[in-house]
């Protein structure tokens, strides 16, 4: 028989769905859960992402002994294996101590000229530095069927602008300037005291030229196509970086600078009298970018800074997952074919299909049936949605690392090598004609994405797993986890980004100024409902509605959608009562326990500075107050915590 795919046990019967869905379905487990002391936050995705960790481990170690025994003749697995191993090797490595520094950290002191140290930059960034200036490739927004080098803001030790000005910071301010001394001092910097809050004062001076999180989610402000003249005009630092980088004039001869304010900004630090600073700042980000590959003191030093200042966790992570984190960055689809083999079954692959079909189908009755929609924004609105791409569970085509060098005991060596071979690999896309089948996740990742320059959506086998896909299940519970989802994701192509892209991927325009402004009237209203929530984890602060707008309009639509299809799937039958709760209710019930969470007050005050995401209970309770179906579901009135008026309800697609 058919199970609910609800976990009774998570019940908290003395909260009623009709006041806090999310700590109905979720109190019991919210009482009696502890963090991981190794976690930040615990929840349904860390449980299924513990379980693919524990997963890859298995194949990582496998393919180990079986490089072992078979030597060469799998080279593959021997990557897999030696990079492992070296990264196990704790002995090698604190036996090396900082000595594995002491060639950059030399080369820097040397750098007695901006234009030395911009060379410099490039050729950390080129094995995989993370220094000033951030450079990736991507399909260029007004002609997606080609890719660009793009350019953008980087350059800070901390999450990001807003933590070197706003007063609720100041504590961790003041961390820094001590981090920064202790990873100078061990690693043989001299006057790291005095270097310290040199370094700081730069770092603030830095973010005053960037962007913050709100602007840089607009593609408008985001897409500035130029050519390398008026690139280098920006900031004339940029010619030796490049080149250092190992960017042709060729490869770069148009790009997309994102955040032109930025590069123009450095003109005024990257002077000569500022090279003192300028040197200690990049030897502290050295050494950071290589602190967790270093001995245990750069590791502890490193993790009491970024893993509990920061996000209050109390424990470092094992070294095996740090390991398997580490194999994964580097042979990530090696693992995920492996991966795929195991616990991927086909089965589910169909399953997927049949429910993104079913997803898409809604999306599709919706549009037509919108009242502040006219009947040509539908039209361009329908074709988009015709014209998406969904990929489910893995790539069609594996990535070739036949060229990539991995050496036994070399971990550092390793690290620079796989950093310069993904850089080539990147660099190699620009004039060749766009690859399809690309996939920016591997298949053992759990999570999904939109991608709005192939307007794609893309869900990695990891995630179709229990509680948001279990193939055993009531059909209620998939609609309302995994459906969901879906529909997020493609809601994503419709939200106040994906929306300004067309069905090519284009950054162009296909609504009409009547439509685009009542759209605004909609998106503006769910974020004034935002800006007035707080989550428990930190109950003196306020979302930004701004900042998580586009999740909101993904999470509103995809539940919206994910009912519908729901609806649609039972073709008029009524569906039973299961564990004494009706389709509908089992619909709702799982999507609060796809965001069972428990977070630490110190990273629940970080993602709400920069995670565009609202905080899991709020992607439960107030997405469910603005769709009437929850209300009709749950019989609620206007004495319930959950009510909310009509006329308030926020509905967009």
């Amino acid at each position: 028989m058919t199970h609910s795919g609800i976990n009774l046990a998570h019940i908290d019967p003395n909260t009623r769905p009709q006041d806090d869905l999310f700590d109905h379905v979720n109190g019991a487990w919210l009482e009696a859960e502890v963090i991981p002391a190794d976690r930040a936050l615990t929840g349904s995705f860390i449980t299924l992402r513990d379980d693919s960790e524990a997963a890859v481990k298995a194949i990582i170690e496998h393919a180990g002994a079986e490089a072992d025994s078979a030597g060469a003749a799998n080279p593959l697995a021997a990557k897999i294996g030696a990079l492992y191993a070296g990264f196990m090797d704790e002995a090698a490595i604190d036996a090396a101590g900082a000595t594995p520094l002491a060639q950059k950290l030399a080369a820097i002191d040397a750098a007695d000229s901006i234009d030395a140290l911009a060379r410099l930059m490039g050729e950390f960034d080129r094995t995989g530095g993370s220094t000033l200036f951030g450079a990736y490739v991507n399909n260029d927004a007004g002609n997606p069927d080609r890719a660009l080098l793009h350019l953008f803001q980087a350059g800070l030790g901390l999450p990001d602008e807003s933590y070197y000005r706003e007063e609720k910071f100041e504590s961790v301010r003041t961390a820094y300037v001590t981090h920064v001394q202790t990873m100078l001092e061990l690693a043989g910097v001299s006057d790291a005291a005095a270097k310290a809050p040199r370094v700081m004062a730069l770092e603030t001076e830095i973010a005053a030229t960037h962007l913050d999180k709100v602007s840089l989610r607009d593609p408008q402000k985001t897409y500035n196509l130029m050519d390398r003249a008026a690139t280098l005009a920006l900031l004339p630092e940029l010619e030796p970086w490049l080149e250092a980088l190992g960017i042709t004039a060729e490869q770069s001869a148009e790009l997309v600078v994102a955040t032109p304010g930025f590069f123009t900004g450095q003109q005024a630090l990257l002077v000569a009298e500022r090279c003192p600073d300028w040197q200690a700042w990049l030897s502290m980000r050295t050494i950071s970018s290589l602190a967790g590959y270093l001995s245990q003191d750069f590791v502890d030093a490193n993790f009491a800074f970024y893993g509990t200042t920061l996000s209050g966790t109390p424990a470092i992570r094992d070294r095996w997952k740090r390991g398997v984190a580490l194999v994964e960055g580097v042979l990530g689809e090696a693992v995920g074919e492996l991966y795929v083999a195991e616990h991927f079954p086909e089965s589910h692959k169909a399953h997927m299909e049949k429910l993104v079909a079913n997803l898409i189908e809604a999306y599709r009755s919706s549009i037509n049936e919108l009242d502040w929609m006219s009947s040509g924004t539908k039209e361009k609105a329908l074709e988009k949605l015709a014209a998406f791409t969904p990929k489910i569970g893995y790539p069609a085509k594996w990535r070739d690392y036949s060229t990539l060098e991995i050496v036994a005991g070399d971990l550092l060596g390793n690290i620079e090598r796989s950093n310069a071979f993904e850089l080539a690999r990147q660099l190699a896309k620009i004039g060749a004609p766009i690859d399809r089948e690309e996939w920016l996740m591997t298949p053992q990742t759990v999570n999904a994405y939109y991608n709005p320059t192939m307007n794609e959506v893309v869900f990695p086998a990891a995630i179709l797993q229990p509680p948001f896909f279990d193939a055993e299940a009531d059909d209620a519970a998939n609609y309302g986890g995994i459906g969901a989802v879906i529909g997020h994701e493609i809601g994503h192509g419709f939200d106040d980004q994906g929306s300004q892209f067309d069905g090519t991927g284009a950054l162009r325009n296909w609504w009409s100024d009547e439509d685009r402004a009542a759209f605004e009237k909609l998106t503006a209203k769910l974020v004034e409902q935002y800006n007035d929530l707080s989550p428990a984890a930190a109950p003196g602060e306020k979302v930004n509605g701004e900042l998580t707008l586009g999740e909101n309009i993904g999470d509103l639509g995809g539940l919206a959608i994910g009912f519908k299809a729901y609806q649609l799937s039972l073709d008029g039958a009524e569906p039973a009562i299961i564990d004494g709760l009706t389709g509908a209710q089992r619909f709702f019930y799982s999507w609060a326990e796809c965001w069972r969470t428990k977070i630490r007050p110190e990273e629940a005050l970080r993602r709400l500075t920069i995670d565009p995401h609202s905080p899991a209970e709020l992607r439960c309770n107030a997405v469910v107050s603005n769709l009437d179906a929850f209300h009709e579901a749950f019989e609620t009135t206007p004495s319930d915590k959950m009510w909310r008026e009509p006329a308030e309800r926020v509905s967009i697609w």
